[in-house]
């Protein structure tokens, strides 16, 4: 069955104008704090599977709900993709699990919502906040059926000790970030650690370009592909290959980036063995959690044009959590993610994995190492990411594989570009 698009479409040019304006005066680092206990009622056990990306957060915040007890497991995203996706279809789904936002991926909140194998949220408070740029992550059809704390940037998570080695400083344009790689290269250090063997790593090198090859100069680009007057193939996403590929073929890259683990690029930027990786936001606590000293790492946005008021960043809604429609604590699971909007926990799951508040107060903090791209939040050049407007499940694996191929020399840009375009279009 194919799944129908977000009743709203995304606007890109707008889509996280309202995050980044709050953001900008809340760059202060605080402590992640209890607050103290949940606010609603409820008994029993409620059975939470999470991406490891999320057990920070989590862990805090049901030792913090006094309502229920929980039993946690967290998978990497690869394993959640194909297990969780295989229970939701058999009927034996945990009550409270991790959804991805907008469509685009077999765990994607409009591809479950249309399976009818999540529980609505909409009556929930904490909903009447979502930003109207942000409703197409989180809504199907008018209704909520995701929860996310806010959103994340993707950049180069980068080692300030290699980079004052190599005598470089943050670039800001294309020609720039190849100087610095080349800095980097010539102290015989790695210059952008790679692990394309962990399928969700492979896309976000194409997600950091596209903004500023694609949406900067046709912000329209996802409802002209939607309407079939625009391709993969003749738009900037083939700059944003043939960029990714200059990067393989100057020896920027570890050997073997399809042979190499998330874990690994990770434990590379960390001791200093490469100088940086490009990343989500959201993973920069496994960075620090790896580093020896974690004030080394820092982040920047990966400039994808020759001038830099031509830079644009991509900017999207975390992953978040869903309750199961055929959970059978269903109501004690909807309680969790009511207490879970609250603002103030809201506030302590944005800290813990360095995103910006879905929605913010006067406690609202943003990390210190975000600030870098406030100013194209606040500057309205964010674009969120690519796969949260696709239509369907098969897009997102076809850019992992064409990318891995594309990595791999075994497929040309055009064939590539040519197999997403296929994808994108069937039914």
């Amino acid at each position: 069955m194919r799944a129908s698009i977000p009743s709203i479409p995304f606007d890109r040019r707008r889509f996280l104008r309202l995050a980044g304006g709050a953001a900008a005066v809340t760059a202060l680092p605080a402590a992640l704090t209890g607050c103290g206990g949940g606010s609603s009622g409820g008994s029993g056990s409620l059975r939470l599977v999470g991406v490891s990306d999320q057990q920070a957060p989590l862990d805090l915040l049901t030792a913090e709900y006094g309502a229920a007890e929980f039993e946690t497991s967290y998978s990497p995203t690869d394993q959640v993709q194909t297990s969780l996706r295989t229970q939701l279809g058999a009927g034996n789904a945990p009550d409270v699990h991790v959804v991805y936002p907008g469509n685009g991926s077999a765990m994607s909140m409009a591809q479950i919502a249309e399976a009818g194998l999540l529980a609505d949220l909409s009556e929930q408070a904490w909903t009447r906040n979502i930003p109207d740029n942000f409703k197409p992550a989180f809504q199907l059809d008018g209704r909520t059926y995701l929860y996310s704390a806010g959103a994340s940037v993707i950049g180069a998570i980068y080692n300030r000790s290699v980079f004052q080695e190599a005598g470089v400083e943050p670039p800001t344009t294309w020609g720039e970030f190849i100087q610095v790689c080349e800095a980097v290269k010539a102290t015989g250090r790695v210059p952008i650690a790679l692990g394309a063997q962990t399928q969700w790593v492979t896309q976000l090198i194409s997600y950091a370009l596209v903004p500023s090859t694609v949406y900067a100069g046709n912000p329209d680009f996802d409802s002209q592909l939607r309407d079939g007057s625009a391709s993969f193939a003749d738009s900037g996403w083939a700059d944003a290959f043939e960029m990714y590929l200059e990067l393989r073929d100057r020896g920027f890259f570890n050997d073997n980036p399809n042979g190499t683990t998330f874990e690994q690029q990770t434990a590379m930027v960390a001791t200093g063995d490469a100088a940086m990786a490009v990343q989500v936001s959201a993973v920069l606590p496994d960075f620090r959690a790896a580093a020896a000293n974690p004030d080394d790492l820092s982040m920047f946005p990966v400039p994808g044009a020759d001038a830099a008021d031509d830079v644009w960043i991509p900017a999207g809604v975390v992953v978040g959590l869903g309750v199961s429609a055929g959970s059978r604590n269903q109501a004690a699971a909807l309680e969790f993610v009511e207490f879970l909007g609250e603002q103030r926990n809201i506030n302590a799951w944005a800290e813990a994995i360095a995103c910006v508040p879905l929605v913010r107060d006067a406690e609202s903090r943003v990390d210190p190492v975000l600030e870098p791209f406030l100013p194209f939040l606040d500057g309205d050049r964010a674009v969120p990411f690519m796969d949260q407007a696709w239509p369907n499940a098969e897009v997102q694996p076809a850019h992992f594989a064409v990318v891995q191929e594309l990595l791999g020399d075994r497929i040309t840009v055009a064939e590539a570009l040519n197999r997403l375009d296929e994808t994108y279009r069937q039914e």
